[in-house]
This record gives structure tokens, sequence and C-alpha cells, in this order.
């Protein structure tokens, strides 16, 4: 899809509901390509890694889990970038744009910095949480390499904000299939020691990872500098000029938004170790069940990322109607693959589970007869997950996140968890309640996120015709 179709998307002339379904798909394929490419570079490590050993790929995981708890909660802010960049661009505020890309780099220069004595103290921090001493050592040692990489993922994500505004979001996923293709080789080479050079294992993996993410940064940098319809923003032109304004918009955004993020992340990582004290065959039904899940979700997650772009230029335009279309239109395509991708897990569950397990194995009918069930809530999941997903970007649009992030805490926890809990372990549902349990939450979410949405639109709208 052509870029261009995004930016008549957020042109004044985008008024039909053909061309609104042309721009989102647009600016959603690169998204969700470039989602799932992302999927692919941590998909690649740890099956190379997993050449090394079960100890080895054991601190992958670990580490891995560290180290995206701290970015899950930063790249708040730098999602918090997105509507900022948006609004201003749909004004045509070429200083505000400049300005909101720059604090959030500074955000971000600073939360990294922030977050340093987390990696340098990884391995004690591991071992209270109850870690095995030879593991935690292990993924300690990768933590204090991989943590260099963590600023230039930032940045990366500031970034896209600015190419995704103006409808070049094509580069995002040509930059991260780029970076799928150096993670693949350099770390079969530094990992598991080939093409001449040392076998240096997870330290090889550590190092790989700081190259791939500082090279996704440099890459967009270099496609923003060369570039007239970017560089005319003069984003590193006296970088050190501070806006107290936008940089404080950039905290006041990011924070909700980093904690909704993390309190989602952290509710799945709850609902494995709910599974784990049930039995290993159950988490790792789970775990098929969930990596399946996770793929479908990388397409919601990129329309939501798209959600967010047109409703935010439409709303700095004053454009009420163009909103509502952009929001509807992104709704019903989110909605009518979510469906297709649960009609897919209804008819498949144990055939698609099949494909994340050796056959051969003697626990394997075990686990497929635990997954399949599991594969088919997932395949209801996908709906909510998908609408709740949406909704969230359709609120950043309007630099709503405060609320949202309350919403969200109340259906995650109180009643996701409670619920799972009480039906896997008090009401003797097991495996199953618990995911029928996160359904409910998740189902919440998306009712209170979406009304929440249309409630505001109407109240603005209201307010704008007095």
């Amino acid at each position: 899809m052509s870029s261009h179709l995004a930016f008549a998307a957020t042109g004044k002339a985008a008024s039909s509901w053909a061309s609104h379904i042309r721009a989102t798909l647009a600016l959603g394929i690169p998204l969700i390509g470039a989602q799932l490419a992302q999927l692919g570079i941590h998909t690649t490590d740890v099956v190379i890694v997993g050449q090394l050993g079960a100890q080895s790929l054991a601190a992958m995981v670990l580490s891995g889990q560290f180290f995206f708890t701290i970015f899950i909660f930063g790249s708040g802010f730098s999602i918090a970038v997105v509507p900022m960049v948006a609004q201003a661009y749909g004004r045509g505020d070429v200083v505000s744009v400049r300005r909101s890309i720059r604090m959030g780099m500074w955000v971000s220069i600073g939360y990294t910095a922030l977050t340093a004595p987390l990696f340098f103290n990884a391995e004690s921090i591991l071992l209270l949480l109850g870690q095995k001493p030879e593991v935690a050592a292990l993924a300690a040692n990768y933590v204090m390499i991989v943590q260099f990489g963590l600023l230039p993922a930032l940045l990366f994500a500031v970034l896209r904000a600015l190419v995704s505004a103006i409808g070049r979001a094509g580069i995002i996923l040509y930059v991260t299939l780029a970076v799928l293709l150096m993670n693949a080789v350099l770390a079969y080479a530094l990992v598991l020691g080939h093409f001449g050079l040392p076998k240096m294992g997870m330290i090889g993996a550590a190092i790989v990872a700081v190259i791939v993410q500082t090279a996704s940064f440099l890459f967009m940098v270099a496609y923003i500098q060369t570039r007239p319809e970017t560089r005319r923003y003069e984003l590193f032109v006296r970088f050190w000029r501070p806006d107290w304004h936008a940089l404080w918009e950039v905290i006041h955004l990011g924070l909700p938004i980093g904690i909704t993020v993390l309190a989602e992340v952290s509710l799945f990582t709850a609902a494995s170790l709910m599974m784990g004290k049930i039995g290993t065959i159950e988490l790792a039904a789970h775990g098929i069940a969930l990596q399946l899940a996770s793929i479908a979700f990388m397409i919601p997650l990129g329309l939501s990322q798209a959600a967010t772009v047109r409703v935010g230029v439409a709303h700095g335009r004053g454009d009420y109607a163009d909103l509502m279309r952009a929001a509807y239109s992104v709704l019903a395509i989110a909605s009518a693959i979510a469906i297709a991708g649960g009609i897919l897990f209804y008819l498949m569950p144990r055939t698609l589970s099949s494909a994340f397990i050796n056959a051969g194995t003697p626990e394997a009918a075990a686990v497929l007869d635990f997954a399949a069930p599991l594969v088919v809530i997932a395949g209801i999941f996908q709906l909510v997950d998908g609408l709740q997903a949406i909704a969230s970007g359709l609120l950043r649009g309007l630099k709503d996140a405060r609320i949202p992030m309350v919403m969200a805490l109340i259906s995650y926890w109180p009643i996701g968890f409670f619920l799972a809990w009480a039906m896997a372990f008090p009401f003797g549902f097991g495996g199953i309640g618990i995911w029928i349990g996160f359904l409910i939450g998740l189902f919440s979410a998306s009712v209170l996120l979406c009304a929440r949405f249309f409630q505001k639109v109407r109240f603005e709208m209201k307010t704008a015709r007095v």
C-alpha cells in the first residue's frame, strides 16, 4: 500500500467511507507488519539462544522480561508523542511538531538515566524475586550489556510519531524488516560462532541486540534527515533548547499510558504464574494459546497505532465528522479481522497448537488436549482484546489517558485478575477459568473505553457548537 493513501486520510478531502478504509489500511498495514517483524526478532533470538541449552534459554527469557518491563513503561512517553505530533500536524503547526518530538527524546534520555541503577543491580533484583542463582547470574550479564539498547529503542519509537503522522509509516516496516535480517545473521554468527567469529553465547546475543536497536534509530534518523518532507521539521537543530510546556505534556500524558501498558503486560505475567500453580502441562498449553493470541494481537496493535494518528490529525484540524469516520473505519476493520481470526481458532485449535510442540514427546497429546479449548477461548479473546486496544488508541488520539488508565486498571485487576483467580481455584475451573476471567476483564475494558471515547467526542462536539 502506498503511504500517500495514508496521507490522503489526513487531508481535508478524505471524507468518504472508502477513502477512510483505504487510508486506515495504508497506515495500519505497515504498522502491523512492523509489529510482526519485531515479534520475529524476539522469536529468532529465543530460537538461536535455545541452541545453547536450557539454562541459557531460561536466562534469555528472564532477562528479556526484565528489559521488556523497563522498556514497556518507558514506551508510554514515546506513545504520548504520537497524538501530540498528529494533532500539531493536523493544525499545520510545524513548530509544535518539532518541540513535541524533541521533548519526547529528552524524556527518553532522562528515563534511561533514571532506570540505569535497575540494570546495574539486575542480579540482586532477580535473586530477591526467587530466581536460581546460576540463571540470575547469566541473565544479569546479558542485561548489563543490553541496557545500552534501551535509549536507541525509545528514541526510535519517538521518531515513529513523525513518519506516521505525515503518512510515511512504510519506512517503519522497511527498517524493522532490515534489522530483522540483520539480527538473524549477527545472532547466528556471534551467539553460535559462525563465519569465522567466536562463539560468544549470551554475551553475543546482548551485543547483537544493542547493535540492532542502534541501527534502527540511525536508519530512522538518516531517513528523516534526507527527505525534504521530514527534514523541514529540523528536529536536531538547537536540540539543547527546552520547551517546558511540551516536556510537561509528554510526561503528563506518558505516565498514565506507561502505567496502563505495564498493567496489561503484568496481568499476563500473573496469568502464567497462576497457571504454573495448576501444573506443568497446563502451563505449557497456556503458553501455546498465549503465543497464538500474541501473534493475532499484532493486528489490532498496529491498527491501534494507526487510530491514534488518524484521530489525532482530524482532532487537530477540528474536523469531528472526519474524526468519527476514522474511528468507525478502524473499529470495523479490527472487528472484521478479529471475527475471521476467531472463526479460524474455533475451527482449527488443535492444528494451530501442534505447530508449537514436538508431537513425538510423551506429554504432547496431553498438552494439545488442554490447549485446544484455551485456543477456542483465545478466538473470542481476539475480539475483546482487539477492541480495547483500538479504543485505547482512539482515546490517545484525543490526548485522553488518565481516566482511560483508571478504567483499564479496574478492568484488568479488580475484575479480570480477581475473576481469573476465583474461577480457577475456589470455583475449580482450573486453567480454563483463568482465561474466562481475563476474557471478562478485557470485555469490561473494551466496553468502558469505547463508551469513554464516544462520550468524550460527543461532549467536545457539543462544546464546539456553543
